[in-house]
């Protein structure tokens, strides 16, 4: 059974930083992609970041410069770095995993979410 844990979020204020977890057991996390995704109240899912397999890594504009996202094929453990966090940032975080970096409908597998909460 494949699952996906998130974790690490939280309440920060403005210009702060969080590190978002995502836990993988039942797939070998080096053979998949993880792409990160965030949904804020009353908004439409968005996609954030993506890495590879091969560790290419990709970023949606608002997040470029100050989200970074890395992986520990032995620890099957995918991260996403949040450094100078701004409101506009809080949502549901969300990690997802498949054979590539693809649109969120594409994704085979997802976790539950975590909440990330900026303040100003």
């Amino acid at each position: 059974q494949v699952q996906l844990v998130e974790s690490g979020g939280g309440l920060v204020q403005s210009g702060g930083s969080l590190r978002l977890s995502c836990a993988v057991s039942g797939l070998q996390l080096e053979l998949y992609a993880i792409g990160w995704f965030r949904q804020a109240p009353g908004k439409d899912r968005e996609a954030v970041s993506c890495i590879s397999a091969s560790d290419g890594t990709w970023y949606e504009d608002p997040v470029k410069g100050r989200f970074t996202v890395s992986r520990d094929n032995v620890k099957n453990t995918a991260y996403l770095q949040m450094n100078n966090l701004s409101p506009e940032d809080t949502a549901v975080y969300y990690c997802a995993a498949d054979w590539g970096c693809f649109d969120a409908d594409e994704y085979d597998y997802w976790g539950q979410g975590t909440q990330v909460t900026v303040s100003s």
